[in-house]
């Protein structure tokens, strides 16, 4: 057997020690450009999408169903043009509310000369009041109008299957009167979201709800109208019109369309008798996950403001500020140092658009703005002076209480 030289060995030696450094070098290129790569991908999403990486409670963590964009295809109708599918699918989730308040004590009650005078009136009679509401989640969700359950005492849900349950205010929004309540039963049915965006006048819809608590009622009809506002129902107002009937105890109910699907909340009536005329409103439910979002989010709903005095474009306007404009809405007062002056929007301009949205009247640049998120930038269509231009404006965030300006 031959032995090595002690060359030999020496360089046997410092040739491993490179082959292992060389190892090691390439193990560490390769470790560091991956957590490159990552960082980098990481910078990139929370830039571009930070919404991924927002672990904040969302719709879907309150396992709220949505029909697919192109709308969900049932069959199972026996007679030709029955909806009785639509109606066995969405009724399921569809709830009677009643309500009572305590009636609040004469101040005056342990007044002995009022007694003598008047007897011992004591408390009053209770006020009751009825409406219904739609499931949204297996988890106890339900969306219903404000003015159902507003300064309630007490809630009790009844379901279709004859139970019942008291419920909790979650949330409401008295701007769109909308309001989120929770009741704690298992194996609750639940309501598939449509999307409100893609109907059109002339759609076929069924309204579900508890009229005059006779109990649960479906009427049909078809989509009269769309984007009714300036009804001076709500200060946010975007309706769906319907002829289907609706009447006391219909609001907080569903409007579906002809698969089952969620379009709206019955929530007004146009009557001069107190019964259905044929003219019915519902909120979109577009409008109702931007509430129950924001409300499961935040515990409010955060609408944007800039911060401006905005007024119908009329044709004395229009010759007072010397403005060729036929549409849009016109600024009449900035609020010093709001969004809107800091954006360098000014008294005469004309707004046409909110972000990529068209507004026509005050009413839809109050709901465009409404619907900015505080603290990102959007860009307003204005003209000025006969020019058409673009504005970015920063929005801040709107205040609970009612404010006239915009």
């Amino acid at each position: 057997m031959c032995c090595l030289t002690r060359p030999q060995a020496l360089a046997t030696t410092l040739a491993t020690a490179l082959h292992s450094l060389f190892t090691m070098r390439k193990t560490w290129l390769l470790f560091s450009q991956t957590v490159t790569v990552l960082l980098a991908g990481y910078f990139v999403v929370a830039t571009l999408k930070p919404q991924w990486l927002d672990n904040r409670p969302t719709l879907s963590s309150i396992a709220v169903l949505e029909a697919p964009a192109g709308g969900v295809q049932r069959e199972g109708s026996k007679v030709a043009g029955s909806f009785s599918s639509a109606a066995k699918i969405a009724s399921a989730a569809v709830v009677s509310i009643n309500t009572s308040k305590a009636a609040a004590r004469n101040p005056h009650a342990d007044d002995p000369w009022f007694k003598f005078f008047y007897g011992d009136q004591g408390r009053g009679e209770s006020q009751a009041g009825l409406g219904s509401g739609v499931i949204i989640s297996a988890t106890g969700y339900i969306l219903t109008n404000n003015h159902v359950v507003e300064n309630a005492d007490e809630i009790e849900v009844i379901l279709n299957d004859k139970r019942k349950a008291r419920a909790k205010v979650i949330g409401t929004d008295p701007d769109t009167d909308l309001a989120i309540l929770k009741i704690d039963l298992d194996k609750l049915p639940v309501i598939v979201l449509g999307n409100s965006d893609t109907v059109e006048v002339g759609d076929a819809v069924l309204a579900i709800g508890n009229p005059f608590g006779v109990g649960q009622t479906v009427t049909g009809g078809i989509i009269s109208a769309l984007g009714r506002n300036q009804l001076g129902i709500n200060t946010f107002e975007n309706f769906i019109q319907t002829d289907a009937a609706i009447n006391p105890g219909n609001s907080g109910g569903a409007l579906v369309d002809v698969n089952g699907n969620l379009l709206g909340i019955n929530t007004a009536i146009y009557s001069r008798s107190g019964g259905s005329m044929g003219i019915g409103f519902a909120i979109p439910v577009s409008t109702a996950k931007q509430v129950l979002e924001g409300i499961v989010r935040d515990g409010q709903v955060t609408r944007g403001w800039i911060g401006v005095e905005p007024q119908e474009l009329s044709p004395e306007l229009a010759e007072t500020f010397n403005i060729q404009a036929k549409s849009g809405v016109i600024i009449t007062g900035v609020l010093q140092n709001g969004p809107a002056a800091q954006a360098g929007l000014q008294p005469g301009d004309v707004i046409t658009g909110v972000n990529g949205k068209d507004v026509g009247n005050v009413t839809e640049l109050l709901s465009a703005v409404a619907a900015l998120k505080p603290g990102v930038a959007a860009p307003l269509s204005v003209t000025r002076k006969g020019n058409p231009t673009e504005i970015a404006v920063t929005p801040g965030k709107r205040e609970r209480p009612r404010l006239p300006r915009q």
